[in-house]
């Protein structure tokens, strides 16, 4: 702008914290509500670890992996699922001193097998214990390199034992909202693999900080200060607003004492100031003989206030279901009590203490009736009863419905 003058739109966005383009003034990406991560340097941080990423699994393998150019981003559950193939490996090794956040990272089946078989000279069809345990391994030494290099920044960083799952994609524990994904391809024999890292948005805040791409986030609230008597100064309001201003210099400095000096009105004074096209109306009804000023100068001088309005939070109600879909993820590894019921009978205490081997206890079910499938016993289905390979098993015919199910628990 010729004139060097602000619009309305660049002083909200001063304010704000975030630029025209929709980013924020220093590049930086907000995460939701509480997280500032700066994305430039996590992709620098990346960068660096891929040549100990290289030696590292070259190393435990003995060939020759390539790996390509690392690519950081901000994602989501539903982004990442969309690009994995149905059944994963996964490796949990969160952070939980120094850094204190979830950090999972995920390879194909493929390559966990490949990797298998790299490092133990056989071949496996399937991923069992010990193929996770050489992948966690693997993963292990590169978490390691990772807090080596931020040791300097963020000394004292510890994070769990790692554990590895192969599980169908969608039964993996992935970090809570927005999470930071880093993607490291990797070659070996012209076959292309990847090894992708989520590390959740409060430990990728505090990494990206830590390493300086966080200093003008955490400034963002007092961008306004900052803006603060430098503009001022710019606009022509130093120490002396009154002198820049034009009040006084020549009435006050004639030597007239104040008492002797004639009622002055200065009621129609507008004073134009060149912070961001703002204009700002000074009405000063100052009546100086007796130094009398109305008791709302304040208001009077006041420049243009700014329109200020109560903060609208979002709506809870709406954002609910998202959450708890989140949150059914927290209780996808627990285990529950299944079982199959042939069906039921009452007998008396008499009839009890009279059995014996051989005898046959009726049941409340008839032959070829289906059987009922329980879960923490409360019915859940109802199948049929099938042999596989001398095994006993049950076949699903049936879901009850949710009114059937309350129903049940009555």
């Amino acid at each position: 702008m010729s004139d060097g003058a602000i619009s309305q739109d660049e002083i909200d966005a001063l304010l704000s914290g975030v630029a025209v383009d929709g980013l924020n003034s220093s590049g930086h990406v907000g995460n939701g509500p509480n997280y500032h991560i700066d994305i430039p340097t996590l992709q620098q941080l990346a960068e660096d670890l891929k040549p100990k990423l290289e030696e590292n699994i070259n190393k435990y393998t003995g060939n020759t992996f390539v790996v390509e150019n690392p690519v950081v981003e901000l994602s989501s559950r539903d982004k990442v699922l969309a690009r994995l193939p149905e059944v994963v490996v996964g490796i949990n090794a969160d952070y939980n001193e120094g850094i204190k956040g979830s950090h999972l990272y995920i390879l194909s089946t493929d390559f966990s097998l490949k990797l298998f078989a790299l490092v133990n000279n056989e071949e496996a069809t399937e991923v069992d214990d010990m193929v996770l345990s050489v992948v966690s391994e693997i993963v292990a030494t590169h978490v390691s390199a990772q807090i080596n290099q931020l040791d300097s920044k963020l000394p004292g960083i510890t994070y769990a034992t790692p554990e590895s799952v192969n599980e169908s994609k969608a039964m993996i524990m992935f970090p809570q909202g927005d999470f930071v994904l880093t993607s490291y391809p990797l070659t070996l024999d012209g076959k292309a693999y990847t090894l992708w890292e989520c590390l959740s948005g409060d430990a990728a805040e505090k990494i990206s900080n830590a390493l300086g791409g966080g200093a003008a986030a955490a400034g963002g609230d007092d961008s306004m200060a900052s803006l603060g008597m430098d503009a001022l100064n710019g606009m022509g309001m130093g120490a002396d607003p009154a002198a820049q201003l034009g009040m006084g210099a020549a009435p006050m400095g004639g030597g007239a004492p104040m008492g002797g000096m004639p009622n002055m009105a200065m009621g129609g004074m507008q004073q134009n100031m060149g912070m961001g096209g703002m204009q700002q109306n000074m009405n000063m009804g100052m009546a100086m003989g007796g130094m009398q000023m109305p008791s709302n100068m304040g208001v009077n001088m006041g420049m243009n206030v700014p329109n200020v309005q109560s903060l609208q939070f979002p709506n809870l109600a709406a954002g609910m279901n998202a959450g708890e879909q989140g949150n059914i993820g927290l209780i996808m590894d627990v285990f529950m009590e299944m079982t199959v019921e042939l069906g039921r009978t009452k007998r008396s205490i008499k009839d009890i203490l009279g059995m014996g081997e051989g005898t046959i206890i009726e049941l409340d079910k008839l032959a070829g009736e289906p059987v009922d499938i329980l879960v923490n016993h409360k019915q859940i289905a109802k199948g049929e009863v099938v042999v596989i390979d001398e095994n006993f098993g049950v076949r699903v015919t049936e879901i009850l419905s949710p009114m059937e199910r309350v129903n049940e628990l009555n």
